[in-house]
Order: C-alpha cells, then sequence, then structure tokens
C-alpha cells in the first residue's frame, strides 16, 4: 500500500509542497571577462586582476526568494572615480576600457524584502605599466682646498605603474650594478616609494660618457611587455637657459601686434620650447611656433602671464614669463563723503567734503586723474586740495577735498581718467554739488512688500530710491539656506531698484534685501529694505499611482494625501470612475477640518464597481491626480529560481523536461486561487500550447510545481503564466526557461554531458596547449570544412544537436594538442567508469587520449587511454575505469595527425561511480543510432490514465 501511494505521487506531473520557500538573498560574485592572474582552484579568491583598458565582468550570482534584485557600488579607488555615486542595477556589471581609476573594492548587494540583504565584495586591481621619464641632474663640488672640482651625475628613472615596477639600468648593453663597477651607485629614493629608481655616476670618468637604458618592468604580469628609455651623456650635456627678447612686463594698446620671442641660450640635448598662458589657454589667434609667439590684434582681455618653457630633461626645466598688460579704462565710480570727523551724513556748509574718483585701469599705478569745475580746470588752494591712493579707498583713487565749504563751492565736479600718450580714450564721471545733494532713502512701494506669482512665471521686485545723486541698490538674500540669487551671485546691482526674475521656481521664495550702494552717491552708511516673495505653485500629491487589491464583497478605502504645494491646502477635490464624474462623497463630522486628503469609501467591491479611480485634488494654482487601480483580480506568481537541477534529458530522445516551480503572490489579498493557465511557446515561433492546472487552497510562501514535458533539445521557451479566481484572471507572470546541462559532478545522478549548452557542463580550455577545441552542430559547420573528415552530426543524428571537435587545418601543424578540462571532481569513490562517443575519421588522424589530472599535491597528469587512427565515419563508444586518490580532473586531448584530414570529436561524456561495464565495447564497435521507433519519455497523456489504474489498484 505504502509503495502504490509514493509511485501514485511520482507520477503526478503538478505538486504543492505545503512549507514556505520565502528565503532570504544569497550572493555570491564570480568573474569572467579578460580577468589575468587568477589563483586556479581557489573559488574564495576575492582579488580581480586585470590589465588597464580591457574588460571588467562581474557577475552576481543570486538565490532566494522572491527573486532578489543585484545592485552594484563601488568604493576605494581615485576620488575623481564618480562611480561610488551611481548604482548599477543588473547581475551582470561590464566595464568597457577600464582605466587605473576605476580600481577598488566593488560591492555586490542582492535584497528581495525578506530578511537582511546580502552583501559581497570583490577587490579590482588594475595592472598597468606607463612610459618611464628619465632625467639627468649634475653636480660640481670642490675637492682638498679647490685643487680639482669632483663632477657627479644622477641620472633619475620614474615610472607609473601596478604592481611596482622593476629597474634595470644599462650602459650601452651592458648591466649595471653595485658589485660590479665601484664608480656607480643605484638606490631608491626614500620619498618615491618603488616609483624611481637612481643611477648615480661618481666622480665622472671617460668610460661613463656612454648611452644609458633605464627598463622597467613588471615581470609580464597580465601580458604587459617591458618598457624603456635612452639618454646619450655626453660631456657637452647641459641643462636648458633662456632669455626674452622683451621686459618681463609689457604694456600694449589694443590693436597692436604683439610679438615675443623665447631664445635659448644653453642645453644639450637641444631643448624643447613650450608657450603657455595663464589664466586659460593662448588666445584665438595666437601662433606659438618654437621660440616665438606672436599675438595679432591684441585686446584687453588677452592680458596676463605668458610662460615660456624649455625642456630637454637636464636638470630643472628652464622658465621664463612676460606679463602682457593691454591698456584699457572702465567702470568710472565716484563717493561723496560728508565730514567725517564730525560724523555727518549731509553736505553742510563750513563743513569739509571730499570727492572720490576711481577707475579701473589696466595697468593701474599708470593712470591719471584730472578734476574739473564747471568745464575748467579746479585751481589748487588751501581749501582745494587733491590727493591721490586715499587709504580708506580703494588703490589709486583720486580725491578732491573741499576744506570749509563756501557757497561758491556748488557746482559741476567732473574727474577724468586717462593715460598720457595713450590712443586709449580718456573715461570720465561727473558729480553734483548743491543745496539739493542730500543722502539717499530707500523704501519698498505700497503693496509691493510682498510678491505673490506662480511658478513659471516672470516677477518684479522693486525698491524705490530717494535722494541726489540716486545710487545704484544692491539686491540680496535673507535666507540663511539659500545664500545666492537666481543669477548665482551674491550680490547684484541694478540702477532702476528693480530686480528681475525669469520663470520663478519654488525654491525662489524667500526675503530679499534691498540697500543702497557706497558709490555713486553718497559714502554713508547704506539704507536698506526688504521684499517678501511667495512663489504658487500646483499641488503634489501621493500616491500618484496605486494598484488596490481586494475580495470581492469587501469594503476598500481610497485617499489621496497632499504632499506640498504653495498654498498648502485642498481647495477642490473631484473623483472619477473609469473617467465619469462621481458625485461628492458624504462629509464626516470629524474629517470637515481635514485639509491635507481626500478620501472614497467603497463599501463592498463588485465586479462592477472594479475599475480605474481617478482624485483630481486643487489648491487653486492648479491640480494633481490620484490614481487607482482598484479590482479583485490575482497577483502575479512569482517564479521559483533556485530548483535544483530543473532540466532533465535523454539526447537519444531530443527531448528535455523542465521543473517550473513558483510561489503565489499574496494569495489572501483576493479571492482563493481556483487554477492556472499555463502558455508555452518555443522562441522564434508564433504558436502557444495552452494548459489549465487546478489548484486547491494555495497558501503564502507555498511552493507550487509543475513539470514540462516534451520540451526540443536545445531550444529555449517562453512561459507565461496567469492566477484565474472567481473575479477571472489575475496578473500574467513570464520567464524564459533554457535548456542547460548540469555541471558534470559525480554526485548528480544524470550526468553526462551533452555539450548542449554554451557553458559546456563547466569544461574549460587548457591555457597550455596549442589550440582548442570546438563547440558545433550540423546548422554551425562551416560550409567550406574539409571533406572526408569529422562527423555530419552529433552522436542524436539531429542537425540541432552539439558536439566539441578539434579543427586540423591550417594554421595547425602536426603534434599540436587541444586540451579540453572538466570542473574539479572531489573523490567520494574508490573508483569511476569514464564513459564517452568519439568520432574518428580521416586518413590523417592523430591521436585522441584521455589523462587524469590529480590535485593531491600539485597538478600530475596521467594517461588513462589513447586511441590513434582513422576509425572509420561513425560515432563509437569508450568506457574508461579510473581509480582517482583524492580531488581530480578529466582532460580530453586531440592531437593533430600528419595533415588536414584528421578533425577528431567526442560527445555524450558521462562520469559514473564504480566499475566500468565488464563486458566492455570494442572501440572499433558502431553504436546502433535510435531511430523514429527509439523509445521517449512518457507524454504528459499517459500521466493521467496511469494514476487513475493505480489508484483503483489500491482500493
Amino acid at each position: 500500500m505504502e509503495v502504490t501511494c509514493l509511485l501514485l505521487l511520482a507520477l503526478i506531473p503538478f505538486h504543492c509542497r505545503g512549507q514556505g520557500v520565502y528565503a532570504p538573498a544569497q550572493a555570491q560574485i564570480v568573474h569572467a571577462g579578460q580577468a589575468c592572474v587568477v589563483k586556479e582552484d581557489n573559488i574564495s579568491e576575492r582579488v580581480y586582476t586585470i590589465r588597464e583598458s580591457d574588460t571588467l565582468v562581474l557577475q552576481c550570482l543570486v538565490t532566494g526568494h522572491p527573486r532578489p534584485q543585484v545592485r552594484w557600488t563601488k568604493t576605494a579607488g581615485s576620488a575623481s572615480d564618480k562611480f561610488q555615486e551611481t548604482s548599477v542595477f543588473n547581475e551582470t556589471l561590464r566595464i568597457e576600457r577600464i582605466a587605473r581609476t576605476q580600481g577598488g573594492r566593488y560591492y555586490c548587494k542582492a535584497e528581495n524584502g525578506v530578511g537582511v540583504p546580502a552583501i559581497k565584495s570583490i577587490r579590482v586591481d588594475v595592472q598597468y605599466l606607463d612610459e618611464p621619464v628619465l632625467t639627468v641632474h649634475q653636480t660640481v663640488s670642490d675637492v682638498r682646498g679647490n685643487f680639482y672640482q669632483e663632477k657627479t651625475v644622477f641620472l633619475r628613472c620614474t615610472v607609473s605603474s601596478n604592481p611596482p615596477a622593476r629597474f634595470i639600468w644599462k650602459r650601452g648593453s651592458d648591466t649595471l650594478s653595485h658589485s660590479q663597477d665601484n664608480g656607480v651607485d643605484i638606490y631608491e629614493p626614500l620619498y618615491t616609494q618603488g616609483e624611481t629608481k637612481v643611477l648615480k655616476l661618481k666622480n665622472l670618468r671617460p668610460q661613463d660618457y656612454a648611452s644609458y637604458t633605464c627598463q622597467v618592468s613588471v615581470r609580464n604580469v597580465c601580458g604587459i611587455p617591458d618598457k624603456a628609455i635612452t639618454f646619450q651623456l655626453t660631456n657637452t650635456t647641459a641643462p636648458p637657459a633662456l632669455k626674452l627678447s622683451v621686459n618681463e612686463t609689457l604694456v600694449v594698446n589694443p590693436g597692436d601686434n604683439v610679438t615675443v620671442q623665447c631664445l635659448l641660450t644653453g642645453g644639450d640635448p637641444l631643448p624643447q620650447l613650450h608657450w603657455s598662458h595663464g589664466p586659460g589657454p593662448l588666445p584665438l589667434g595666437a601662433l606659438a611656433q618654437g621660440g616665438t609667439l606672436s599675438i595679432p590684434s591684441v585686446q584687453a582681455r588677452d592680458s596676463g602671464y605668458y610662460n615660456c618653457t624649455a625642456t630637454n630633461n637636464v636638470g630643472n626645466p628652464a622658465k621664463k614669463t612676460v606679463n602682457l598688460l593691454v591698456r584699457s579704462l572702465k567702470n568710472a565710480t565716484f563717493q561723496i563723503t560728508p565730514d567725517v570727523i564730525k560724523e555727518s551724513e549731509n553736505i553742510q556748509l563750513g563743513q569739509d567734503l571730499k570727492l572720490s574718483c576711481h577707475v579701473d585701469a589696466v595697468p593701474q599705478e599708470k593712470v591719471t586723474y584730472q578734476w574739473f569745475k564747471n568745464g575748467k580746470p579746479a585751481r589748487m588752494s588751501k581749501r582745494l586740495l587733491v590727493t591721490r591712493n586715499d587709504p580708506e579707498l580703494p588703490a589709486i583713487t583720486s580725491s578732491l577735498e573741499l576744506i570749509d565749504l563756501h557757497f561758491s563751492d556748488y557746482g559741476t565736479y567732473l574727474c577724468m581718467a586717462s593715460f598720457p600718450g595713450s590712443p586709449v580714450p580718456d573715461l570720465s564721471i561727473e558729480v553734483n554739488i548743491s543745496s539739493e545733494t542730500v543722502p539717499p532713502t530707500i523704501s519698498v512701494p505700497k503693496g509691493r512688500s510682498v510678491v505673490t506669482v506662480r511658478e513659471g512665471s516672470p516677477a518684479e521686485l522693486q525698491c524705490e530710491v530717494r535722494g541726489k545723486p540716486r545710487p545704484p541698490v544692491l539686491w540680496s538674500r535673507v535666507d540663511k539656506e539659500v545664500v545666492l540669487l537666481p543669477s548665482g551671485l551674491a550680490l547684484e546691482e541694478t540702477p532702476d531698484g528693480k530686480l528681475r526674475l525669469e520663470r520663478v521656481s519654488r525654491d525662489m521664495s524667500g526675503t530679499y534685501r534691498c540697500q543702497t550702494a557706497r558709490y555713486n552717491g553718497f559714502n554713508v552708511r547704506s539704507r536698506e529694505a526688504q521684499v517678501q516673495l511667495t512663489v504658487h505653485f500646483p499641488p503634489e500629491v501621493e500616491p500618484s499611482s496605486q494598484d488596490v487589491r481586494q475580495a470581492l464583497g469587501r469594503p476598500v478605502l481610497l485617499r489621496c494625501t497632499l504632499l506640498r504645494g504653495s498654498p498648502q491646502r485642498i481647495a477642490s477635490a473631484v473623483w472619477r470612475f473609469k473617467g465619469q464624474l462621481l458625485p461628492p462623497p458624504p462629509v464626516v463630522p470629524a474629517a470637515t477640518e481635514a485639509t491635507d486628503h481626500a478620501e472614497l469609501r467603497l463599501d463592498a467591491l463588485t465586479r462592477d464597481s472594479s475599475g480605474s479611480y481617478e482624485c483630481s485634488v486643487s489648491n487653486d494654482v492648479g491640480s494633481a491626480t490620484c490614481l487607482f487601480q482598484v479590482s479583485a483580480k490575482a497577483y502575479s506568481p512569482e517564479f521559483y529560481f533556485d530548483t535544483p537541477n530543473p532540466t532533465r534529458s535523454h539526447k537519444l530522445s531530443k527531448n528535455y523536461s523542465y521543473v517550473l516551480q513558483w510561489t503565489q503572490r499574496e494569495p489572501d489579498a483576493v479571492d482563493p486561487v481556483l487554477n492556472y493557465r499555463l502558455s508555452i511557446r518555443q522562441l522564434n515561433q508564433h504558436n502557444a500550447m495552452v494548459k489549465a492546472i487546478p489548484v486547491r487552497r494555495v497558501e503564502k510562501g507555498q511552493l507550487l510545481e509543475y513539470i514540462l514535458t516534451d520540451l526540443r533539445v536545445p531550444h529555449s521557451y517562453e512561459i507565461r503564466l496567469t492566477p484565474y479566481t472567481t473575479f477571472g484572471a489575475g496578473d500574467m507572470a513570464s520567464r524564459i526557461i533554457h535548456y542547460t546541462e548540469p555541471i558534470n559532478s559525480p554526485n548528480l545522478s544524470d550526468n553526462t554531458c551533452h555539450f548542449e549548452d554554451e557553458k559546456i557542463c563547466g569544461y574549460t580550455q587548457d591555457l597550455t596547449d596549442n589550440f582548442d577545441w570546438t563547440r558545433q552542430n550540423a546548422l554551425t559547420q562551416n560550409p567550406k570544412r574539409s571533406p572526408n573528415t569529422g562527423p555530419p552530426t552529433d552522436i542524436s543524428g539531429t542537425p540541432e544537436g552539439y558536439y566539441m571537435f578539434i579543427e586540423t587545418s591550417r594554421p595547425r601543424e602536426l603534434g599540436d594538442r587541444a586540451r579540453l578540462v572538466s570542473p574539479l571532481y572531489n573523490a567520494s569513490a574508490k573508483f569511476y567508469c569514464v564513459s564517452f562517443f568519439y568520432h574518428m575519421y580521416g586518413k590523417h588522424i592523430g591521436s585522441l587520449n584521455l589523462l587524469v589530472r590529480s590535485r593531491n599535491k600539485g597538478a600530475l597528469d596521467t594517461h588513462a587511454w589513447s586511441l590513434s587512427g582513422n576509425k572509420g565515419n561513425v560515432w563509437q563508444q569508450a568506457h574508461v575505469p579510473i581509480n582517482p586518490s583524492g580531488p581530480f580532473q578529466i582532460i580530453f586531448e586531440g592531437v593533430r595527425g600528419s595533415g588536414y584530414l584528421g578533425d577528431i570529436a567526442i560527445d555524450d561524456v558521462t562520469l559514473k561511480k564504480g566499475e566500468c561495464p565488464r563486458r566492455q565495447m570494442d572501440p572499433n564497435k558502431v553504436v546502433v543510432m535510435p531511430g523514429n521507433g527509439a523509445p521517449g519519455l512518457p507524454s504528459l497523456q499517459l500521466w493521467r490514465p496511469l494514476a487513475i489504474f493505480l489508484l483503483a489498484l489500491q482500493r
């Protein structure tokens, strides 16, 4: 009876497992791409070494249910590297042409809302070797009381590299060292730590005048070749020296053509000359040719420092600087300063008065000022003094002081700035002094102290200034959080007192200060006023969109909440159902004061009341909408991706089955799920097969299972799964399933590798052989391949079936070897049997060898089986017994024969515990290929009759 029940359960393709399968995320980082220097067999290695400009590929393998979301982040590396400020939401992180600044530690974070997130990290070490730089320095010192001089030369070689470079110094072709030549010393400066090596030539000798080479190496790490630089040392070697054809400060007029020559006065080897400008690049139109710099029609904006630098890697670079000043006059301002001693802010007869004038000039110290009164030059006297460089005013300012002001001193004063003898036009400014000249006052016009505008509209803030003369108005922000004006300035000048703002935004709201300037007017305490700017903007609500699920007959409450807006209140709220206006909901007395949300209550959800609801909220400036999709639809299923070995196949039947597992998301939120509708469609085809899967009560976390049969090897399929309740169809979930073969492991019950998957069951190409094995089938064969060698199809005889083979055409040569290495197996039995099919057809067939690589102490390869020569155009099978003493790998080695007609292929590799069959198959015996009549896997139609029969038998 018990045996019958167990057999019955095994035959039913649909299962429900009662235990909850929700599990927190687990993660593991594996590296691919163009990694180098990765320790073989060390699966816990957390350092990924890669050459600069290669492609970085990191994959985060995750488990957990629901399927975890993966996020990549980075820390460490260069401060200029912006990767740590962003995230990559993908299981695979790929960086093309990786740079050295992108090295550091990368983190993979996987989370699915169950438990704590899983975080794994790996350090990426980017390796590089730059071109070395060689510089020469010389010193001359007196020895023994100036009887003779000793000359010492230092050759300094510097390079940037990772890992630290190894340095080799050569004179000619001979390698230098301390022990072989007492006249040289090689050392590493303490402050450079491995990136610099110095060759010191002590008390220079005739033989020291030679060619020196600095060779740097990172020992071929990541295939980075060595680099070198050579310098020829002679008795004329000298650092560069320069002189200029002009003075270090050159003053010119606008429009002049400027030419500056930088002349070499020494240096061997011949130095290279370079012109630069600070700040910024050379002016547009400037031409630097050798040591000559030409600037046609120079303008004021071209003023600045121009640097001529000469380098020849001997000593320090030589540098000469020209300060080019293009004459200009701009920004004339004046100030009226009442009697300072008497602390007066008004002009009064009998008190002192000072008028000041300033112009921004280049060069500032060369500008001259002249004062005029009523159009005539002002005459100096005891009561009228002209001073320059007033310590209380900006530098190079001219002041006219009137002592004991008289009525006759009233008038119009003019200050004129000029460059005598220069074509630059004079610049002047007037100031009128009379009984009407009064200090300023500032105020905000009535009704303008608070300005309210809508977001996106222009705004104008205004302050009125009275007084004579009227100074400019300076605007600034009062708010401590925002110190800059919308223009980006902390202080902005307006001549008419109006601050104009275009397209105001909500962050421009706040208090603005207007104040009088202390120039072009009275030099007294600034007068101030304030204006409040209020920016109204439409409301922002939540949820902007919400999916509401509920069982039929249950109540539903919809709430639309105001997050922010100006004004911050709800003026009106309108509800719509499927676009049709709904009557206002009844007012609840307790909620009459609520101004931050609107609610709609459905007493009982029905099919007719299911659909789209909109709540439009207004604050008299604009409106925003909350969208609710209300239904009793079931949520989508959650596919379970951690099914162990979901694929089951038998290559001879050309079919495979797949164990599909899933859970139902929030099954208690709606009516119970009655059944699932399963749609199966082969990729690149239009027709789909649809099946109904009935279920009983589905619990949260319950693992549901269905076995998909009669799937064609090696095709992929799109699976769509839709739950159905009394309401109808729920949300559909889809996924793609691929035919994959398990990594060949002795612990697997089905451990035959058919090479149908691109991962080829974990086999890898040996890096020490001459060429690689190739995976192909009849559809991917080269149409120009060599005839009379190689198999037409794989062991199944189907054009889609894959196999592994070696291509022996050119450039392959006699004796070239290709090795295919299996994954590492942990020996858990004394004997194993390796079974495989081989195809060796062609008159130039070489050899096929099976080797066993032991991993007990290092890597030791031993021959287990070998076969040579032409065996005919048939697939044949071999069984090879092995008895590894510890962890091991198996290796298929193909050896090229005497010509191109020597392709060898293998297929269907099996590794099983135990001894091989006693009756070994003759290597030359043909294996009968299964035809259309060969038995296949039981079809789905056989399950239900067989189950009914077993139930009847049980009764």
